[in-house]
């Protein structure tokens, strides 16, 4: 990246820091279109320029194709039993369940097939839990494959999707920490698998949590735990990353960036209008920081676009201290004994390979598959390969045996992928 670019970057904490002060003297409403802007490029750890390809399209035009692919993308839509959980603070902790259909012949029974080799896996419960600023809709291509072939649990983590608010957060005004948030995967596992063999899956912020639950509960992952995938994760040294900055543009960044997000959290409603108003910038951020590859469909993009934009910017605000904060290195030694998956995209800016490689080198039994042409939301950008890898995962914690499969979505051996 060049220098002037690292200069635009600094530049625009420098708006950001700017607006919050002059905010905090009461001049919100002046401040909210600069704060809009400057939070959608700090916020990411954005250098300038990245949208672009958005500026050279007509606004009206770009509108146009949003409520297009927003009216006919099919992802997102997929729903299950609905159930309500409560956190330890109060916190109402929404979740869905996709039961094991009865078996019958028909197409799902050719996807079982397809997947695992054979009609009806063993009775297992695989809980997904989603990253920072998404929600359980994360997982669709990978529920869709899976929907009636074991019974799976998706949730939406406390302020996200169709969770209720942080009871904590409001009330105390405390930031989130990792460690409640594995308490809340603890509290969704108790109501929705009480029972029986559970393979854990986590993406980002949601590796994360399925290791502060493996922290704090030893008992359950030694006793029910049969497998776990970590997608796009790490254990720790998140203050080390530089989002594919120059070195002055992540100073600036870190320097700034948490006052800029709490004071523009404490007038949400405000910032929120200046943030719908560089909406155009903020899809192209959201592009390159969650897939690499060069054609990725517009209705992907644009369904990612839709979790991020619906995370509120006092939830991002609330959660930002808790990743600089977060070190489950020791934690990993639980999974030790299980069958693992570390996957991860080479060029994901947001938790880079490295932190996954370091994973692998914790648990040197676990699989570790590292996706040449993949970002940190890999398992949208790449989900026929995902979810094979997760089939696999599957057949070697016993909950199908290992098997042929067809149809293009590999094998469900025992061999590991490349890593």
């Amino acid at each position: 990246m060049s220098e002037s670019n690292a200069q635009a970057v600094a530049s625009a904490v420098a708006s950001a820091t700017e607006a919050a002060t002059e905010a905090a003297a009461g001049g919100w409403r002046r401040a909210t279109g600069i704060a809009g802007v400057a939070i959608g490029v700090v916020a990411a750890g954005a250098a300038a320029g990245v949208a672009i390809e958005r500026l050279t399209v007509g606004r009206g035009m770009r509108h146009r194709a949003r409520v297009a692919l927003d009216s006919a993308g099919p992802y997102g839509g997929l729903r299950g039993t609905p159930g309500r959980a409560y956190a330890d603070d109060g916190t109402e902790l929404y979740y869905e369940v996709d039961d094991v259909e009865p078996e019958t012949e028909t197409a799902l029974t050719r996807r079982r097939r397809r997947l695992f080799g054979r009609k009806a896996p063993a009775p297992v419960t695989v809980v997904f839990s989603h990253g920072y600023c998404l929600n359980q809709d994360s997982w669709h291509f990978q529920r869709a494959a899976l929907r009636g072939v074991v019974r799976t649990v998706h949730w939406d983590q406390r302020s996200h999707g169709r969770s209720g608010r942080g009871v904590a957060q409001v009330r105390e005004d405390r930031p989130v920490t990792i460690d409640e948030l594995g308490r809340d995967l603890k509290t969704v596992i108790d109501a929705a698998a009480p029972e029986g063999p559970i393979v854990l899956v986590g993406h980002s912020m949601g590796g994360m949590t399925v290791m502060a639950l493996a922290d704090a509960y030893p008992d359950l992952i030694r006793e029910r735990v049969v497998g776990v995938a970590l997608v796009g994760t790490s254990s720790g040294r998140l203050g080390e990353v530089n989002f594919g900055l120059p070195v002055a543009g992540v100073n600036a960044v870190r320097r700034v960036l948490p006052g800029v997000l709490k004071a523009l959290g404490q007038r949400a409603e405000l910032v929120e209008k200046g943030r719908r108003a560089t909406a155009d910038l903020f899809a192209g951020i959201i592009k390159r920081y969650s897939f690499a590859s060069r054609d990725v469909d517009p209705a992907v993009a644009r369904f990612a676009e839709r979790m991020i934009e619906s995370t509120p910017i006092d939830v991002v605000a609330e959660y930002y201290p808790a990743f600089n904060d977060h070190d489950k290195t020791d934690a990993l030694a639980r999974f030790a004994d299980l069958p693992v998956l570390v996957l991860a995209g080479v060029r994901d800016l947001v938790t880079p390979s490295e932190h996954s490689e370091a994973i692998a080198g914790l648990l040197p039994d676990a699989e570790l598959m590292l996706v040449p042409d993949a970002g940190h939301l890999v398992m949208l950008e790449h989900p026929e390969l995902v979810t094979d890898r997760l089939a696999d995962l599957l057949a070697r914690a016993g909950a199908v045996p290992a098997a042929a499969t067809v149809n293009g979505y590999g094998s469900t051996s025992s061999t590991p992928g490349p890593g």
